[in-house]
C-alpha cells in the first residue's frame, strides 16, 4: 500500500512462510478508517469544518501468529484478524475529536476489540483456552497519536531520530522471568520455556496490553511477528528501517535479512512511515 492510497503515511506489509514451515500461521492487515460524511449541498459558504470531518482519517494496522505446535493456528490469527477489522468498522468514527477526558473511551474500546475476537476465537474454533490461539499486535494511527493493543510475543516498533524504540513488551515466560529478576536475558534466551506465552488471543490467560506514543513526521512504525526479531537484531533492524527509501523496501530488507539468517518460523512484517 502506498502513500497515494493512504495520505499521510507510506505503509507496506509482507509476509513470507520462511525456509522451515510448511504452512504459514501469520497474517496482517493495512486499512484505513473514514468517518462517514459527505456535504452535497448547504447555504454555508464555510465549508472548512465540513472538509476536516470528511478527511478524517484513523489508520489501522495489524499483525497475528498464530501459535505453533498447535491445531489451527492459521485460522486462529486469521479470526482474530478479520474480528477486529468487523469491530472496528462498527465503532469507525469513535476515534475522531476524542479529547483527552474521553481517550480512555477509546482504550477501552481498543481492549473490548480484543476481548471480541478472543471470544470469537474460543467459540468457534476451540473450547477451554485449549484450542487454537494467536499473538496480536494492533497500532491505531490517530495523528500524531499511536495506540498500541498488544497480546502475546509479536512486536511493535518506532523510529525515531535514528533510534529504535520497542512499544511492547513480550508475554512470555521468560520475560516474565526476567522481570521479576529471577532471570538474566542471557538465562531467558537459554531456557526452553523461555518462549512459552503467558497471554494469547484464544489461549487460556488473556492480558491486552495497551499504550500510547506521539510520533513526528519522519518517524516509522514497525509491527512484526517472532519470526523477524529470531534472526534481526535491533540494530540491524533500525538501519534497515532508516536506510530504506520508503516502507515497501523497509518490509523487503527486514524479511530478506530474516530469510538470509535461515528463516527457521513465519516471518511477517508492517512498515508505516509518517510523511512530512
Amino acid at each position: 500500500m502506498t502513500a497515494e492510497a493512504m495520505p499521510g503515511v507510506d505503509a507496506f506489509g509482507l509476509t513470507d512462510m520462511g525456509k522451515v514451515r510448511t504452512n504459514n500461521e501469520d497474517h496482517f492487515v493495512i486499512a484505513s478508517i473514514r468517518r462517514s460524511l459527505t456535504v452535497h449541498h448547504t447555504s454555508l459558504t464555510d465549508q472548512t469544518p465540513f472538509e476536516e470531518m470528511r478527511s478524517a482519517e484513523a489508520r489501522l494496522f495489524v499483525v497475528a501468529d498464530g501459535v505453533g505446535g498447535r491445531p489451527g493456528g492459521e485460522l486462529a490469527s486469521g479470526t482474530a484478524v478479520e474480528d477486529m477489522l468487523e469491530y472496528m468498522a462498527e465503532i469507525a468514527g469513535s476515534f475522531n475529536n476524542h479529547d483527552v477526558e474521553r481517550e480512555h473511551e477509546f482504550l477501552d474500546r481498543l481492549e473490548a476489540a480484543v476481548r471480541h475476537a478472543h471470544d470469537r476465537i474460543l467459540r468457534e474454533l476451540g473450547t477451554g483456552g485449549h484450542g487454537p490461539s494467536t499473538t496480536l499486535t494492533m497500532v491505531i494511527l490517530v495523528a500524531p497519536r499511536a495506540y498500541v493493543v498488544h497480546v502475546g510475543d509479536s512486536r511493535a516498533y518506532y523510529l525515531h531520530a535514528g533510534r529504535l524504540r520497542q512499544m511492547t513488551r513480550d508475554q512470555t515466560t521468560g520475560q516474565y522471568m526476567v522481570d521479576l529478576g529471577a532471570w538474566t536475558d542471557a538465562q531467558a534466551a537459554r531456557a526452553g520455556a523461555s518462549a512459552n506465552l503467558t497471554s494469547a488471543v484464544g489461549g487460556s490467560e488473556l492480558e491486552p496490553a495497551i499504550g500510547l506514543v506521539d510520533l513526528e513526521p519522519g518517524d516509522v512504525l514497525l509491527l512484526c511477528t517472532d519470526g523477524l526479531t529470531k534472526h534481526v537484531s535491533d540494530e540491524q533492524i533500525a538501519e534497515l528501517l532508516g536506510g530504506a527509501g520508503d516502507a515497501e523496501a523497509a518490509c523487503r530488507g527486514l524479511v530478506g535479512a530474516a530469510l538470509d539468517d535461515g528463516a527457521t518460523d513465519n516471518v511477517t512484517v508492517v512498515v508505516a512511515r509518517v510523511l512530512a
